[in-house]
């Protein structure tokens, strides 16, 4: 368990976050900032990638006030009854007087602390320019020498095997895409804005026969993979800004 002896008001804690990922922004597909109510004084956070109910129960072991992540809990046109594992997951928050913060797109934005940008840090891949729906995604010079090649660079880097179709597998790369999670739909803005290779956490069955056709690298890296890292940095930053513990809990997903 990891607390701070000196704690903040929750308020302090979300304006921060909002002054730092401005959701207003946004249209996105649930509500961003304070999604369920807990105790007024934070001392500890917890975060992660997903509100599920073992990243709970390891923020409630862990002494967490409150738990920041990027998959919150409520989502537009989801079934709003409060039964089964929905039930299970507030009852646990809701017991233990824990807030929880959640931020979708904004936190794949942040230029520095989202998801994108940081895997771009990890990737070892600087953005010079912006492409897809709300200049989400990412472009940025690479070199590598074929695509397996950066295949390679991207399992060793996140740790896993990746999913992998190319239409020119022994061409060079210079000109990388990357947008995290569930992005796949952005592959065709990707190649218009000039990528050779593109990379984000899942791929759909048309993505296969794209990539073929358009000569271009699909590599489908995991939701969970690509989207580790923004949650980490925004916990790490605000929890240094204000003075508080944190710990960011990685609760592994295949996915």
């Amino acid at each position: 368990m990891v607390s701070s002896t000196v704690g903040v008001e929750r308020t302090a804690l979300l304006a921060l976050c909002n002054e730092l990922l401005q959701p207003e922004r946004f249209k996105d597909y649930g509500p961003n900032g304070l999604q369920v109510e807990g105790r007024a004084q934070v001392r500890h956070l917890v975060s992660g990638v997903t509100a599920s109910r073992a990243l709970m129960e390891a923020a409630i072991a862990d002494g967490a006030d409150a738990i920041l992540v990027h998959h919150g809990l409520f989502w537009r046109g989801m079934d709003g009854r409060i039964t089964g594992w929905m039930k299970e997951r507030l009852r646990l928050l809701l017991a233990h007087d824990i807030n929880l913060i959640a931020y979708h797109l904004p936190l794949d934005a942040h230029p520095l602390l989202g998801n994108n940008a940081q895997l771009g840090r990890v990737l070892g891949v600087a953005h010079d320019a912006t492409f897809g729906e709300q200049d989400l995604g990412l472009l940025g010079a690479c070199q590598f020498a074929h695509a397996a090649a950066l295949v390679a660079h991207v399992e060793a880097a996140l740790g896993r095997r990746a999913t992998w179709v190319s239409g020119a597998p022994e061409a060079p790369i210079t000109r990388l895409a990357w947008c995290t999670g569930g992005a796949q739909g952005f592959f065709e803005s990707a190649v218009t804005a000039g990528a050779q290779a593109f990379i984000t956490g899942e791929i759909s069955e048309p993505q296969a026969h794209l990539a073929r056709e358009m000569g271009v690298t699909f590599i489908a890296a995991g939701h969970h993979a690509t989207e580790r890292y923004g949650a980490a940095a925004l916990g790490a930053q605000v929890a240094q800004t204000l003075g508080i513990g944190h710990r960011f809990i990685d609760i592994d997903n295949p996915a």
